[in-house]
């Protein structure tokens, strides 16, 4: 593929900042979008790019972003609001208005990555706005768009793979409901940035919807108990009646540390059988040298980084990077930042015994020192 010129918006995201990285590498020029581009300066590939500010919300910044950033091939369209009051609206508003833009600046391609559409009658808010945006983005005259559906992105930092993480250190025994058993397609993060490249390839890849996926097909109660022993716990499935799922994503946010509204969208979304459709872009690209990762090399590979450093440094994109959420990387790696903070640099190294510390007593010790920071007087700024 000739190199292109790029446009990354949602760059500062899990997917987005190590695309940002793979594109690079791979010799296409990159410009990064954010509604904070301040934030940029973050991340270890900033003097490599092009930043730009761009809100998806607002037409003229959109449409501003794109002058600035001068002549583009393809744009990578990664903003989503899941986790946030009306984002299905506000999804849809935003997706028109980068494909009206798009249009006017004469750009050739938007790849999209969103998720797979079970066929099913009443679907999540989630999967649902995930379809609705890739309409909206496919224009009259505009842009032709590639649509990559994917399910379960295994890597650390990625929401999916922290909650797979989080219910695999805090319980013991694991909760089992029916949905539990549905079929799941789940997919690395490395094969993810593969595919997101390859699909610019006007040649190679007609504009349309195409499903990704891994090379194996497992379920989200076999792949919780894969990462358990992958990890060195003992954990227990336990058969569970099958409860309302507006209720398990309720239930889920009390236990969990991600945001809320992230885990209650995504939870609600296992209520649906997550395999990808027999028209995938494997059908038109070949695998990547080596072979698509399966899924218990992938959680080796996202439980093997030892030390969060910047994204484009990282040894493999599975390692979790210094600008990923900080309620990302597991109990044991936010007590030791903790503990850290309040205690000498010498004592430091004494810190990995935090790691022999049982799953579910580090999420009570971490939950109970993230309340008491919470509740902290903040010092006047």
């Amino acid at each position: 593929m000739k190199p292109m010129r790029t446009l990354v918006t949602g760059a500062t995201g899990y997917v987005g900042s190590r695309l940002v990285s793979a594109l690079l590498a791979a010799g296409h020029q990159v410009t990064v979008a954010s509604r904070n581009p301040e934030r940029l300066g973050d991340f270890g590939w900033i003097d490599d790019v092009t930043p730009v500010l761009f809100d998806a919300a607002d037409p003229e910044s959109v449409s501003s972003a794109l002058t600035v950033a001068g002549p583009v091939d393809v744009i990578y369209y990664l903003v989503h609001g899941i986790g946030q009051p009306g984002f299905r609206d506000a999804d849809n508003a935003a997706a028109a208005n980068v494909a009206q833009a798009a249009k006017a600046a004469g750009v050739a391609r938007i790849v999209y990555l969103g998720g797979f559409v079970p066929d099913a009658d009443q679907l999540s808010e989630h999967l649902a706005g995930r379809a609705e945006v890739a309409e909206a983005l496919t224009i009259d005259g505009g842009p032709d768009v590639v649509w990559l559906g994917a399910a379960i992105i295994i890597g650390a930092g990625s929401t999916s793979f922290e909650l797979l993480r989080y219910v695999g250190d805090r319980f013991l025994l694991i909760p089992m409901p029916p949905w539990a058993q549905n079929p799941l397609d789940p997919i690395s993060i490395s094969d993810v940035l593969y595919y997101l490249i390859a699909a610019a390839d006007a040649e190679r890849v007609p504009p349309g919807q195409y499903d990704i996926r891994g090379p194996e097909r497992t379920t989200y109660g076999d792949l919780l108990l894969t990462y358990a022993r992958l990890s060195g716990k003992w954990r227990q499935g336990v058969p569970a009646p099958d409860v309302d799922m507006w209720l398990v994503s309720r239930v889920a946010a009390l236990f969990v540390p991600v945001p809320s509204g992230l885990t209650t969208d995504l939870v609600e979304s296992l209520d649906y059988p997550m395999t990808a459709s027999s028209h995938g872009l494997s059908e038109l690209i070949p695998d990547p040298p080596g072979g698509l990762v399966g899924n218990e090399d992938a959680i080796r590979l996202s439980l093997s980084g030892r030390k969060q450093l910047p994204v484009d440094r990282l040894a493999d994109p599975h390692h979790l990077a210094d600008t990923d959420p900080d309620w990302a990387g597991g109990d044991v790696l936010r007590l030791r930042k903790l503990v850290a903070m309040v205690t000498p640099p010498q004592t430091h190294a004494a810190l990995g015994l935090l790691g022999a510390v049982p799953g579910p007593v580090a999420g009570w010790w971490r939950a109970g020192l993230d309340t008491l920071i919470g509740l902290a007087p903040r010092g006047a700024s």
